[in-house]
């Protein structure tokens, strides 16, 4: 079993277990020392040591999990369960960018099931499928947190809003022809997969400050508030008594 069915360790091609060259062996843990170092207790760190799998092998391998494994000191089976949890690993080869159309109820209702169909129509794949040139994953994906932008595409978690058929296939017809691909807010640039999963493993690229992180729409309410001089509503001080007293309080009413 390979490919779509590779839920587990055992269930993954041979090639996806073949060990890593020396070098690249000797940089993943150097690295992944680095990434150990930052919990009081080391399988705390599976989470970005598959994510710095992903950054070497653009999924998660046989022989990534078997190097989890060994560095974390957990059975491949704890490993796996991990891995095949969390919608960001993958465990069959993944495209250089991952198109999410999410088709959430805002989102489906303001265009992203058409986005979706034209969309999966144009590049020939379905569902977690990649061309044939291995540069497009193409996902249906839930909410991104982004409903005020609706409809919403993701690529490589980067934010596309207020898409259409036509410009999300533009959008997958130029990464395909590697150009550079600005989103709508955040990075100037549409990194890799590859590149993405380092940061995601904690090695910072530097990028975090480029371009807007929240637009108009997201900050109307913020602005609103601002102009008519609204602020949160602060509880009275009787409203709930301080906790000295309110202890004292219980241990009267005990006697």
């Amino acid at each position: 079993m390979t490919g779509h069915d590779a839920s587990g360790h055992l269930h993954v091609s041979a090639e996806s277990k073949a060990p890593y060259a020396a070098d690249v062996l000797a940089t993943l843990r150097e690295d992944a020392a680095a990434v150990v170092a930052r919990y009081p207790v080391k399988r705390s760190a599976l989470l970005p040591l598959l994510h710095l799998v992903q950054s070497v092998d653009g999924y998660v391998t046989g022989r990534g999990i078997e190097f989890c494994a060994e560095v974390l000191d957990l059975t491949t089976a704890e490993v796996s369960g991990v891995a095949t949890f969390y919608t960001q690993y993958k465990r069959h080869p993944n495209g250089d960018y991952t198109i999410g159309v999410c088709t959430n109820t805002l989102c489906a209702i303001m265009g992203g099931d058409a986005i979706w169909d034209a969309v999966s129509e144009h590049l020939g794949i379905g569902h977690d499928e990649t061309t044939s040139d291995g540069k497009i994953t193409l996902e249906r994906v839930e909410c991104n947190a982004a409903c005020d932008y609706a409809p919403v595409v993701m690529t490589n978690w980067e934010f596309f809003d207020n898409q259409t058929p036509e410009s999300t296939i533009r959008l997958a017809d130029d990464l395909r022809a590697g150009k550079d691909v600005r989103p709508t807010r955040g990075a100037d640039k549409v990194c890799t997969f590859k590149e993405v999963s380092r940061v995601l493993a904690g090695f910072h690229d530097g990028r975090a400050d480029e371009g807007p992180a929240a637009g108009p729409a997201s900050l109307l309410g913020l602005k609103i508030a601002q102009e008519r001089g609204w602020t949160a509503p602060v509880p009275p001080a009787s409203a709930a008594p301080a906790p000295a007293a309110e202890s004292a309080a219980k241990k009267g009413a005990s006697k």
